[in-house]
């Protein structure tokens, strides 16, 4: 299913229940029941990212873990809001992509730290420049995303976890938090975070390879949750922007963008099709169709890790299936 976020139309529900949770956990300190320190991540993709940086010294848990849910459209339980508001440090991708967690924090029930990766990226880490979370990045940072990186439809994609530079800010970020709360393993903090700095370049070898191989080569996507992806590996995305606009949007596409969508494919004039697996409806199904019956390779890209994986295994497997798909 379909939903919005951000620039799709946020869906998380914040009903009675949900207050009541908030209500529950007011008086939580910033840590668990045991006294020992917590971190709740939003999905499983940036839990794998704190886990990395936290190694064995705190617990690292994620809100949303199945392959099959839409953060988008997710729906916070009192349970989740409970875990949030208990945690000494909330990560999350911010940019209205997991508005539920901005929904919790802003209730200021909780004393938490949060690190937010799209106010890393807005802040200027995908430019590669210096980003810190101690400063206020707050709306100044969200400002400076959009005015950032944006969709050639003019809105800003916030799927930062495809964007290796902000992965590994908000890994540092990640560091700086625990190592307030925990002083005594700060070092350690930073060093795991500076390892994970070098397991990145796992990712950046297959993009930049793609890029030396097949610069700008044309690809479509059903729906640019790979952008960042798309974009380091020099890639030209030509979908119809009245098919990728209506997607992101939750709406259906014109018969006639679909049309054209469709004779891009079935014309070769792509070299694959990226492929949302979280966000299936009949219109994505019919674009895999006609790609598969082209003979068009299909990319399958996701939201959240797929079971048994890290962050840097799945980034590195998804660009390794887009070059094989170039080949």
């Amino acid at each position: 299913m379909r939903a919005s976020s951000g620039f799709r139309v946020a869906t998380a529900a914040v009903g009675l229940s949900f207050a009541a949770a908030l209500t529950l956990t007011a008086c939580s300190s910033d840590t668990s029941s045991n006294g020992a320190l917590t971190v709740v991540a939003s999905t499983n993709v940036w839990g794998s990212v704190a886990q990395a940086v936290a190694g064995d010294k705190v617990e690292v848990s994620s809100i949303i873990t199945e392959p099959s849910s839409d953060p988008h459209s997710f729906e916070a339980s009192p349970t989740d809001a409970a875990k949030l508001t208990d945690a000494s440090l909330i990560v999350y991708n911010g940019g209205g992509y997991d508005h539920f967690v901005d929904d919790i924090i802003n209730t200021g029930n909780g004393d938490q730290l949060s690190v937010n990766a799209f106010e890393l990226f807005g802040a200027g880490a995908h430019a590669g420049e210096p980003a810190h979370e101690g400063e206020e990045a707050g709306h100044e940072g969200e400002e400076a995303g959009h005015e950032g990186d944006v969709h050639e439809h003019g809105e800003v994609n916030e799927h930062v976890w495809y964007d290796v530079a902000t992965v590994d800010a908000t890994a540092h970020a990640i560091a700086e938090k625990l190592g307030q709360l925990d002083p005594d393993n700060a070092d350690v903090y930073t060093a795991n975070a500076e390892t994970f700095h070098g397991r990145l370049a796992e990712i950046t070898a297959v993009t930049d390879g793609i890029a030396a191989a097949h610069k700008d080569a044309p690809i479509a996507q059903t729906e640019p949750i790979a952008h960042y992806l798309v974009e380091s590996a020099e890639l030209n995305d030509v979908t119809p922007a009245d098919f990728t606009s209506a997607i992101e949007n939750g709406n259906d596409p014109a018969p006639a963008a679909i049309a054209a969508t469709r004779q891009l494919i079935t014309d070769k004039q792509v070299k694959a099709v990226v492929y949302n697996t979280q966000t299936q409806d009949k219109v994505t199904e019919d674009v895999r169709a006609t790609a598969e019956a082209a003979g068009v390779p299909v990319v399958e890209v996701t939201e959240t890790l797929p079971e048994g994986l890290d962050y840097i295994q799945w980034q590195t497997n998804t660009a390794q299936a887009l070059a094989k798909a170039l080949q």
